[in-house]
């Protein structure tokens, strides 16, 4: 305990993948569930949810298509970023391990 408290071991790996499902997984559906909430509480965000509603239903199926696949893959490329700042500090911790034996 004083090891931990005093920074000369690290906090685990368990605790970061932890972290880390937590944010790839219950913090999207977290928002997503707030998102209603969150229009009623500050009028900018039901104003530019006003705005992206009205512009994705003047769109052609084909232009729909194509900006749900950017959303997807814009949301798929922020999961892998998170995906790799976890990595690069698990490395990192692994690496400290390893140089201590």
């Amino acid at each position: 305990m004083i090891d931990f408290l005093t920074f000369k071991s690290f906090i685990s790996i368990d605790i970061l993948i932890f972290s880390y499902y937590i944010g790839a997984i219950v913090i999207p559906i977290m928002m997503w569930l707030s998102k209603s909430y969150i229009q009623k509480k500050i009028a900018l965000f039901d104003r530019v949810n006003q705005i992206f509603i009205s512009l994705f239903s003047q769109l052609n199926f084909k232009n729909r298509v194509i900006s749900i696949l950017l959303i997807f893959f814009i949301f798929i490329s922020m999961e892998i970023v998170w995906r790799m700042c976890f990595e690069a500090m698990i490395g990192y911790f692994q690496m400290i391990e390893a140089l201590k034996t």
